[in-house]
């Protein structure tokens, strides 16, 4: 089905619809279908471009298939969209956004749903999303404990989430342009419009980071920097302060630390000392955090500069972001 071709919708419309977006998530993709509850439907499937047959296995699975037209940049942002707005004037209550890596947990959309039935203001839940794999690699054990942020009422979500059609039509959606970072940009838009956001105690989704190398980690560290840069240029003005902390200390412990220290051997090698400033940060977050965690931590400030660095090149240039996919 191309974006243009209308879908039939139950009359009345079913209370939860869910839409699936995916890129080339083979296996992930079949777990993720046969894990929707019957009682959601319909089940949207928009596809960015696969070519590992992932558009016959869910049609074969019985899901709606929406391939996104093709000559226009593929985003996460997009793909949730074309999704949504395939539900027209047919809308349900509530909508669950799903990637395709993910599968959810049971138990989870009646917990979302009965939350947001007794709470008209929030306009967004999630839960706790969790590695399938965490003991796969070290990379897949730091996206497990980033994750686990806090419970109640909270500042943005990800891209597992429930949203009631109604909030999520008044902001006008996911912005389409970003490349990432698109879930907490479109919640300060929510929070902005009076709707709230929150994290509830409950097992959500499984996700499969299905990262094993140290360069899919870097590249997913730079993709973040790109998307605090940008979400700084949108909302970074008081009083939201959007992503201004994160951008800023990508800029100063990964792009003008290790600057100054190499370009001050002009003058003297004494500068080369300011780089132990990185072990003492490792030190100083291991509390908190975990050493291998610190660590991590304070090592991806350098591709976060980088991509803060990109976004700005791009923008300077008129150049827009492709995808920066890590697997």
């Amino acid at each position: 089905m191309s974006q243009a071709d209308p879908i039939k919708i139950p009359n009345p419309p079913p209370r939860i619809a869910a839409v699936l977006i995916g890129r080339n998530e083979g296996r992930r993709l079949l777990d993720a279908l046969a894990a929707i509850p019957a009682e959601v439907a319909p089940v949207i499937y928009v596809d960015s471009g696969s070519t590992d047959g992932s558009v016959a296995a869910a049609q074969a699975a019985g899901a709606i298939v929406i391939e996104l037209d093709m000559t226009r940049p593929f985003t996460a942002a997009r793909a949730r969209n074309t999704g949504f707005a395939a539900l027209a004037d047919h809308r349900p209550d509530y909508v669950q956004f799903i990637d395709g890596d993910c599968a959810l947990a049971p138990g989870w959309i009646e917990t979302a749903a009965s939350f947001l039935d007794v709470n008209p203001q929030v306009g967004a839940v999630c839960g706790r999303r969790r590695e399938k794999f965490p003991e796969a690699s070290v990379w897949n054990r730091l996206c497990d404990e980033e994750w686990n942020t806090p419970v109640g009422k909270a500042l943005a979500c990800g891209g597992d989430v429930m949203m009631r059609s109604a909030a999520f039509a008044a902001v006008g959606g996911f912005n389409p342009g970003l490349i990432a970072g698109e879930e907490p940009e479109l919640c300060v838009r929510l929070r902005a419009a009076g709707w709230e956001i929150w994290r509830l105690d409950a097992e959500m989704t499984r996700h499969d980071a299905a990262m094993t190398r140290f360069a899919q980690w870097w590249k997913r560290m730079r993709r973040g920097g790109h998307a605090f840069a940008e979400g700084a240029a949108l909302h970074g003005a008081p009083p939201e302060r959007h992503f201004m902390a994160e951008t800023r200390r990508a800029i100063v412990w990964g792009g003008l630390l290790p600057l100054i220290a190499v370009a001050g051997t002009v003058l003297t090698p004494y500068s080369l000392f300011l780089l132990l400033a990185w072990p003492l940060q490792v030190i100083r977050l291991s509390p908190r955090f975990g050493m291998t965690r610190a660590f991590f931590l304070t090592l991806g400030k350098i591709p976060e500069a980088i991509g803060v660095a990109e976004y700005w090149m791009r923008r300077l240039i008129h150049r827009p972001a492709g995808l920066m996919e890590y697997k």
